[in-house]
């Protein structure tokens, strides 16, 4: 089917840098060629819907939303591997054409900003969405989906099993991505091996989800908030450290691990925790980079430590996933017992989504997910 009118949709706009957002009514315009038209079923809400709100530079007003989940309304003439009525998850989007698109490594292309955060087409500037006649901004992470529509690209929409709990799998798309794959696929993390978490919100906790999948050994997280930690260990950290209650984390780590880890991931971008999180590797060891750093911040290492020790460090995007091949290996895990992500999730009906923000700014949900 290929949809030949515009839908009215419920969605979340930004109209002013710092928000709220505003759900207001908007028209959905009818897929392209290789786009593809997705019935909003929820949608997660991650670190990055709120930074680009309160000031990353995209364009007014727009619809943010970018851990979709759906079943496709309609698809567009040119759209081969998906159909109307799959049920999808939406993850980022990439130009399919560059050196590192077609290595597929997706999550550096060359086009990553264009495709993801320009808020329009980056062929021809134009934009899904409008309102009376006026142009909403879209397009973000190739989908926007704070809406009960979005339009999404044939490319980064990723079909899964109907048997499987729609509702719950947006946010695979994006932040329990960024964990889980820092650990499996950028840090390569093998049976056995030892791992640090430093920060244990939604892409920390991900990141241990990560590791008890492939049957890593000691695996340490070093997270503040107590409730946090308490669930770090039901999901199977071996040990939590609080750092508020703990005088040096770094003596505390090579303590429990013998020494030291073979891998460490940081999801704070404080550069602080980063120093202590260099040191705590042993020799040949590494380091993944998640979170986002304030913009003049510097890699706070000590390069002969480094150097005498042979470690790395590695900045990660998108946990170096390629979505159409790791979504579908997450929820293998989940299939089979090996990755409950759902314990992160909390769900609001889409009309709270300011409460939802709010609960994700102050730690008391880990992992918002929006109904519709």
């Amino acid at each position: 089917m290929n949809a030949a009118a515009s839908v009215k949709a419920k969605a979340a706009l930004v109209r002013n840098v710092g928000g709220p957002f505003t759900v207001e009514e908007v028209d959905v315009a009818a897929p392209r060629d290789h786009e593809v038209r997705v019935k909003m079923v929820a949608v997660g809400m991650c670190h990055t819907d709120i930074v680009a709100r309160d000031g990353f530079p995209v364009p007014l007003p727009i619809v943010l939303g970018h851990e979709g989940a759906g079943v496709v309304e309609s698809v567009g003439a040119k759209v081969k591997k998906v159909k109307v009525g799959d049920h999808v998850v939406l993850s980022f989007n990439s130009c399919a054409d560059c050196p590192t698109c077609n290595q597929s490594l997706p999550a550096y292309c060359y086009n990553f900003l264009a495709n993801n955060f320009s808020g329009v087409r980056p062929a021809d500037a134009s934009t899904a969405l409008s309102q009376n006649g006026s142009v909403v901004h879209a397009n973000f992470f190739g989908q926007s989906s704070f809406g009960s529509y979005a339009v999404a690209h044939e490319r980064n929409t990723v079909v899964v099993d109907k048997s499987l709990p729609l509702e719950l799998l947006g946010p695979l798309g994006c932040g329990i991505q960024t964990g889980a794959g820092a650990v499996i696929n950028s840090l390569g993390l093998k049976k056995g091996e030892s791992l640090a978490v430093f920060g244990g919100g939604a892409v920390g906790l991900s990141a241990l989800l990560g590791a008890r999948a492939v049957d890593a050994g000691i695996v340490i997280v070093v997270e503040p908030n107590a409730e946090r930690g308490k669930l770090a260990l039901e999901l199977g950290a071996t040990h939590v450290i609080n750092p508020k209650e703990t005088a040096d984390v770094l003596a505390k780590i090579k303590e429990l691990a013998g020494g030291g880890v073979t891998h460490a991931v940081d999801t704070t971008g404080i550069p602080a925790v980063i120093a202590v999180a260099m040191e705590t590797m042993l020799p040949n060891g590494m380091l993944g980079l998640i979170a986002v750093p304030p913009p003049d911040a510097m890699l706070p290492a000590n390069m002969m430590s480094m150097l005498m020790r042979g470690v790395g460090v590695k900045c990660i995007t998108e946990g170096d996933a390629d979505p159409q091949t790791f979504i579908p290996q997450m929820l293998g895990y989940y299939k089979a017992g090996k990755f409950p992500f759902d314990r992160l999730i909390k769900k609001f009906p889409f009309d709270q989504i300011n409460e939802a923000a709010h609960e994700s700014e102050k730690g008391v949900a880990i992992k918002p997910v929006l109904v519709f």
